[in-house]
């Protein structure tokens, strides 16, 4: 769990709540009108965010590069988990990796 604060606060604070942060290794949330705002992260933790994100994005990019064909057919009353799409896997090399 974070520990909030106030925004108020947190700038009487600032530097006592960086230690925290940093040395701590706590999580710290900002609060305004008892709604969180913003979170102080430490700077290797939030490099490894960027790191993941950028990962993620990269992989879904990979992911959407291989559908060769995405079609619509008919989705089935008997078949409620199907969302009524076909994706088709196209490598490179031709449809069947040749």
């Amino acid at each position: 769990m974070a520990y909030e604060i106030p925004v108020t606060q947190a700038r009487a604070e600032l530097a006592e709540l960086i230690n925290r942060v940093v040395y701590g290794g706590e999580q710290v949330v900002l609060t305004r009108h008892g709604k969180p705002l913003v979170a102080l992260v430490a700077a290797a933790d939030l490099e490894r965010l960027e790191t993941a994100a950028e990962e993620a994005e990269n992989a879904s990019e990979r992911v959407i590069g291989t559908v060769s064909i995405v079609s619509e057919v008919p989705s089935s009353i008997s078949e409620p988990g199907q969302l009524g799409l076909v994706a088709e896997y196209g490598s490179p090399r031709g449809p069947y990796g040749r």
